[in-house]
């Protein structure tokens, strides 16, 4: 099988009453430590504010990367590779220092259960305390939530 050269960017599966969730990676090219800002914090949350295909749920910046989770905030489905692209755009505009520090593509993954996707959070939110940033990840600056992205059934 031949490897790939970019992620695949499936569309969501909808399911009878199950969320879409998709926990998604941005990356600054070559990891430069860019994103652990708070104008770039700011300037993210304005911009993930106002393009409303997709609502952020929990959001964490890391200094090289960006995690997020996100659902869909309208009844059609937008390409999440559209979409993120639409937004780092927007960003690079809004804080010019970012303009040519983005890696071209995202990573994204459908959370397939409850439990998936609290395993995935948990997992997300202690990658500063990973990294050695901070001794605990409550303290670290460059998180937050948009809005609740609740798992209901």
């Amino acid at each position: 099988m031949q490897k790939r050269k970019q992620p695949a960017h499936p569309p969501p599966v909808r399911r009878h009453n199950t969320p879409i969730i998709l926990f998604v990676t941005v990356c600054s090219k070559q990891r430069q430590p860019i994103f652990d800002n708070p104008d770039v914090q700011r300037t993210l949350c304005n911009v993930w504010s106002e393009a409303g295909y997709w609502t952020i749920g929990y959001y964490l910046l890391m200094p090289d990367h960006i995690h997020l989770f996100c659902s869909p905030g309208r009844w059609e489905l937008s390409s999440i590779k559209k979409w993120v692209g639409y937004w780092k755009r927007r960003t690079s505009i809004d804080y010019p220092l970012l303009r040519t520090k983005w890696l071209t593509n995202c990573w994204d993954t459908q959370m397939r259960s409850q439990e998936i996707f609290r395993t995935k959070l948990d997992y997300v939110r202690e990658n500063p305390v990973r990294a050695g940033l901070v001794e605990k990840s409550e303290i670290w600056p460059y998180q937050g939530s948009l809005h609740d992205l609740a798992w209901v059934t």
